[in-house]
Order: C-alpha cells, then structure tokens, then sequence
C-alpha cells in the first residue's frame, strides 16, 4: 500500500512564493492499497490535480472518496473532479451522516452542485457516482483493504479513518482538537466531564494503535492554540503526544495552518521536535509536502 499527499494545507487554499515547497492545496491524499484500489482521502483543491494525474493514466477512473467532514476546506474541490465527468468512470463517495439533519454523504456533493454556486448540475456528470453514509465504528471492504472509522473531535461530525491491507496500516484524523475539560476542577461536572474525555479518548486511540503511518492535524503551536481553543485543531505537541501513546511508527504532520509560509512552518515543526526531543522512541515525524509519496 503507498499514499500520496496532493493537499496538506488547512482553512482555506494559500497558493503563492511563500508556499511553493510545501503546497497551498487543501486536504486530499490519495491512496493505493496492493491490488490497485484506489482510495482519496477528503476532496479539498489537491483534489483537482490529483483528476488531472489520472486521466493521465489513460485508463477508467475507479475512485473510492472518503470524507471525512463536511467544512469546505475538505469538500470544495469535489466538484472539479474530472472523472465526475467522463462516460466510464465510476465514483463511490463515503461519509457520515450529520446527526442535526438526518442528511447522508449525498448531501455534500449536493449543496455544492446548486446552481447559485456551480454550473453544471450532478445530472450532467457521465460517471457512474454512488454514496454510502457510514455507520459509525462499522468497517467496509474496499477492494483488497478495510476501512474503519471512528468519530474525531470537531465541531461537525468528523470520521478519522484507518486503512488496513495485508498487514500495513495508515490512521487520517482529518480535523481533531485534543480533549479538554471546560470545566473548572472545583466544579462538580469536572469529573464526570473527565471520564467522559477519558474513554472518547481511549475509543480513538484503540482506533490508530499500532499505525504504521499516522497522518494528523497539526495545525497549531502550543502557544497559538488558548485563541483557537473550540475550534476543532491540533497542534504539534498533540500530534507528537498522540503518536507515542498509540506506539504509531510514523507521523505525517500536515493541514498546515494557511498563513504560516514554509520558512515559518519549518521553523514551528523544528521548535516542536527539539521541544519532545528524547520522548520519541523510534517514531519517526514528517512534515508533509504536495507530492511527498510513501510506500507502506
């Protein structure tokens, strides 16, 4: 199994000088597990080039789409995804259900194809294109791997997903903010809150326990997140904590924080890893980059 990252930016697409080496797309990854199923990893704007390396393959795009929430930063390059349009292609599109409406993974393709904010309507696309709204903690086969799921923490629904084929694995979070308990330790919900965190906590870290490659949202310092506590991100330290914990074998830090240029990620990355320097074992931490290729 490989995978290959055509997105690693967060928020909102940051293209530009200052982003060259590392990207400015958002989410998408694509992978490819041992027989050739090809698996995407949330449809931000990586997603478009990734259309346009397939066709280039010169062969039926069989893709199997995987979202992981519904925030546009993860969602609005589905639209551009060219083999929607192209007679033999088949696209089967995977996500929760949002438990506030009832509505299925349908949905998201659905309000992006209203004709105020796209022209061509889902009507027109060629393709062959099939939804399954998941049932949370409910594994589906997908070629010659398992995909499993479980619910992250974030303000919507939100599946971290884990790839298993013949014995190699890889764990994306999507978007996940660590646990934390709003509640002041003199007050008698504190507590119960605590054990609450404790085993939504747990229930993730079963989920990715072991990964070979563990594919997480990092993207905040640890001094910048107190002004971003709520809003459903990680930060470095988190990410680096959670990979120990779970004894993952690699960590791919990526939806990078989209005004930060790649000197200044570096130089964050480089703070972090001298920070937790000797607490790492043999994990090994990457900064994830448009094109970074890996073989599982």
């Amino acid at each position: 199994m490989k995978f290959r990252f055509w997105g690693v930016r967060g928020s909102i697409p940051s293209p530009g000088p200052r982003t060259m080496r590392y990207g400015g797309n958002t989410t998408c990854i694509e992978v490819r597990t041992d027989d050739g199923t090809l698996i995407i990893l949330d449809g931000g704007t990586g997603i478009f080039a990734l259309a346009q390396d397939l066709l280039k393959r010169g062969q039926p795009v069989d893709a199997n789409i995987f979202i992981t929430h519904s925030h546009w930063d993860h969602i609005h390059g589905l639209p551009f995804f060219a083999p929607l349009f192209i007679k033999g292609s088949r696209v089967r599109m995977h996500g929760a259900c949002n438990p506030d409406t009832g509505d299925g993974i349908e949905h998201v393709m659905g309000v992006q194809l209203q004709s105020s904010y796209f022209p061509v309507s889902e009507s027109q696309m060629a393709a062959t294109v099939e939804y399954q709204t998941l049932e949370y903690g409910k594994p589906v086969a997908v070629g010659d791997a398992r995909v499993d799921n479980v619910v992250m923490n974030h303000p919507v629904t939100n599946l971290g997903y884990r790839i298993n084929c013949n014995g190699k694995s890889l764990f994306f979070t999507g978007d996940h903010e660590h646990w934390f308990n709003p509640y002041r330790e003199d007050d008698e919900r504190h507590a119960l809150c605590d054990q609450e965190l404790a085993a939504q906590r747990d229930a993730i870290d079963a989920a990715i326990a072991g990964v070979d490659a563990l594919i997480a949202d990092c993207s905040y310092t640890r001094g910048e997140y107190p002004a971003k506590r709520g809003w459903g991100h990680g930060t470095f330290d988190e990410a680096l904590a959670m990979a120990v914990r779970v004894g993952a074998k690699r960590l791919y830090c990526t939806h990078h924080e989209p005004t930060r240029s790649d000197d200044e990620l570096e130089a964050v990355f480089a703070d972090a890893l001298a920070r937790h320097r000797g607490q790492l074992g043999e994990l090994e931490v990457i900064l994830a980059y448009e094109g970074l290729e890996v073989q599982l």
